[in-house]
């Protein structure tokens, strides 16, 4: 099955916490603390339960990945991949790293569906074209060896990033 890992990964443009897949994943700090951008989202839509879950889990390290909950939202858990601390940039290592738990998280909880925004790009300020690369090629590598995971989603809030996202997963070596 990794031979069609493409066909595998979907771009679209959306509301990350609308999605209705397994898991959705929060672009969270280490403090796993639910502060703006994404993770606000997701403690506004999903309820005081995902934070209250949160402070028993974390702090994490950077690049690790945490899961609870959804509360309200479709999903029914949520992945906190810590790409960066509290106030603080993403690195690449960071996003690397990070990306890969959440995926290897999902994929020994036995979840079919994943959706991911572009962690780190927002507030934590990492390039968007350069975040689509990393991010991609991590759910690539993924959907090439043994996993659960029939479904990444990458759910961008806006069509720019939907756009950098579809590009640069079109210009992939299958």
């Amino acid at each position: 099955m990794s031979e069609d890992w493409r066909a595998r990964i979907s771009v679209r443009r959306g509301d990350l916490t609308a999605a209705a897949t397994d898991a959705i994943v929060n672009a969270a700090n280490n403090d796993l603390m639910l502060g703006g951008g994404v993770a606000g989202a997701i403690r506004s839509k999903g309820g005081p339960t995902i934070q209250a879950e949160c402070d028993r889990i974390g702090p994490i390290r950077v690049g690790e990945a945490a899961i609870t909950g959804a509360g309200r939202l479709p999903a029914r858990h949520v992945i906190h991949a810590a790409s960066m601390r509290l106030g603080e940039r993403t690195s690449e290592a960071g996003l690397r790293d990070a990306t890969r738990n959440a995926l290897r998280i999902a994929a020994e909880r036995g979840l079919k569906s994943i959706a991911f925004p572009a962690i780190g790009a927002g507030i934590a300020g990492f390039p968007l074209a350069r975040c689509a690369e990393v991010m991609l090629e991590e759910a690539r590598d993924h959907l090439r060896g043994a996993t659960s995971l029939e479904k990444i989603e990458f759910v961008l809030f806006d069509e720019a990033a939907r756009e950098i996202f579809a590009r640069t997963l079109a210009r992939m070596e299958p």
